[in-house]
């Protein structure tokens, strides 16, 4: 633990930070976590949990009292509030229960406010914590309440103004900087009648897809959004620091969808739950394998007969894999991104088969040669470069066709769509070689 002591020594309170506490708390065993935990000031035990990964909270939850625990929830922002009392009822709902009734009333209700939206909603992921103002409001008096809400810790991480009605509508937003060149003696909409800027705002709504919401912030580079409901009432915004996080999980969800993985039980220590997740995939393709090994058990008479068919038959199916592949993940990372409308599944599909139809063309040029010079057949190179134009197109056709259509159909077009692309590949590559071989050389 002298590492952390260290640090702890030589920084100021104000200096230290979450993420470098978490980074020295990563490196300790189960024992001396325990004790270190203990080390890291209480005002900042809430963000250095949330900052280490997802496996070292249960070790807080033991190694921390309701107390303790209740104060490091009482010390976050609203959003990390929730985020922390959703991890601690997975962990350990009767602690939870504890934890949530030393809260006082205000940090009730906001986490309670929170928890009433879905994971994919914005309003999961909004700060309560806005700083706001009225029209009508002098802009001096404004400046001289925000440094008093700013002294009192009240405030962190604020950018913007927003600025409402006397129904707390949101009309405009307004950067601190604009808000430190107005003339303070005026009020704000005075300013900003007076300025030739525009102070209407990017919003979003609490029930709009969080994945819309993300696309808005890299849309316009935003740093913060305003959340309102769908009358225009201002509920709390989104920070560019929480998108950032967003956008991990969201990459890191889509990376394992593609592997056929899941993103929470990877992320946890439970084995026999990820490795039910994983057999669940492992299954599925054991029964693509098999539909795959069927197709070859159909020209089993053809494979007795030349054995360089059996020698050269994975080249085929793993060439269109890798080729499916390449266009599967392009076009699933373009529909994660928002790259891709409706409109343009035509335009992308007809890219995909061009660019297969190329490498195929070429690859089946270099491995023809190869096979014929191999196996002194002529005829044999054919077969192979032929079958190798076929799969790649299958390849990209499909590889591009599955998750539009997933899409289509409101599913994720990361899930699943590697086991069925490999299936098609493998089928596809197979019948195409096997059959020509059976055609043109028996």
């Amino acid at each position: 633990m002298d590492k952390l002591k260290n640090y702890l020594d030589a920084h100021d309170v104000a200096d230290l930070h979450p993420s470098d506490i978490a980074k020295i708390l990563k490196e300790y065993n189960e024992e001396d976590f325990a004790k270190a935990i203990k080390l890291v000031p209480a005002d900042l035990v809430g963000d250095v949990t949330l900052a280490l990964p997802d496996r070292f909270f249960d070790d807080v939850v033991e190694s921390l009292s309701v107390d303790e625990l209740s104060f490091a929830i009482s010390e976050l922002e609203s959003d990390d509030q929730l985020e922390f009392m959703q991890e601690l009822q997975d962990i350990d709902k009767q602690k939870a229960g504890k934890v949530f009734d030393t809260l006082d009333s205000i940090d009730q209700n906001e986490i309670q406010r929170l928890q009433k939206y879905e994971d994919d909603e914005a309003g999961a992921y909004m700060q309560l914590e806005v700083f706001t103002a009225t029209k009508d409001e002098i802009v001096h008096d404004v400046i001289k309440r925000f440094a008093k809400l700013r002294n009192e810790n009240e405030l962190e991480n604020v950018q913007n103004l927003f600025i409402t009605n006397n129904e707390n509508k949101l009309r405009y937003a307004v950067g601190l900087d604009d808000l430190l060149v107005f003339d303070f003696e005026k009020s704000l909409l005075e300013n900003i009648d007076k300025s030739k800027k525009s102070f209407e705002p990017r919003r979003a709504t609490d029930r709009q897809d969080i994945k819309d919401v993300v696309h808005i912030f890299e849309e316009y580079d935003l740093s913060v959004i305003p959340i309102t409901n769908e009358y225009g009432v201002l509920l709390g915004r989104i920070t560019s620091d929480d998108v950032y996080d967003i956008i991990n999980e969201l990459s890191t969800e889509q990376m394992y969808n593609l592997a056929g993985v899941d993103d929470e039980a990877e992320e946890d220590d439970e084995i026999l739950e990820a490795g039910k997740k994983r057999a669940s995939w492992l299954f599925l393709n054991l029964l693509t394998a098999i539909a795959a090994s069927l197709v070859i058990g159909l020209f089993s008479e053809t494979l007795d007969s030349m054995v360089a068919l059996a020698i050269l038959m994975p080249i085929v199916s793993s060439m269109g894999g890798n080729a499916g592949t390449q266009s599967l993940t392009v076009v699933v990372r373009q529909l994660a991104l928002g790259d891709i409308e409706s409109k343009d599944a035509y335009r992308i599909i007809q890219k995909e088969v061009i660019i297969a139809l190329l490498n195929g063309s070429l690859f089946a040029i270099i491995m023809g040669t190869i096979a014929a010079l191999w196996f002194d057949m002529n005829m044999l190179g054919l077969v192979i470069g032929l079958s190798m134009i076929i799969n790649l197109f299958a390849a990209g056709f499909f590889g591009a066709t599955i998750p539009l259509f997933l899409k289509k159909m409101d599913v994720d077009p990361a899930i699943g769509s590697t086991v069925v692309l490999t299936t098609v590949t493998d089928v596809v590559g197979f019948f195409s070689f096997l059959g020509l071989a059976t055609y043109m050389l028996l």
